[in-house]
């Protein structure tokens, strides 16, 4: 993954979201339509955290985070989604 040169506010977070599944256990193809938003996704960069409170999470860690947390951003073409750390469920 290339260096990114956004840095992310106080205890926000930038994920680079995992690619949803294409295909079911048993072989079946999932159209676009009917593919399920991933809730999975790679820290691409970190804030600097909060005053007291570092930031747990670190660059290059696989995060599980919640359906409908943080916010979806385009940047050069590439979708991303930034976060602050409390709304990321666990580290994989």
């Amino acid at each position: 993954m290339s260096k990114v040169n956004i840095r992310p506010l106080a205890d926000r977070v930038l994920i680079a979201p995992l690619p949803a599944a294409t295909k079911t256990a048993s072989g079946l193809y999932i159209p676009d339509s009917a593919q399920e938003k991933q809730q999975r996704g790679t820290v691409v960069a970190v804030g600097s955290g909060k005053k007291d409170e570092p930031l747990t999470v670190k660059v290059g860690d696989t995060v599980l985070y919640g359906k409908f947390s943080g916010s979806e951003i385009k940047y050069e073409g590439v979708d991303y989604i930034i976060m602050r750390e409390e709304d990321i469920l666990a580290i994989v």
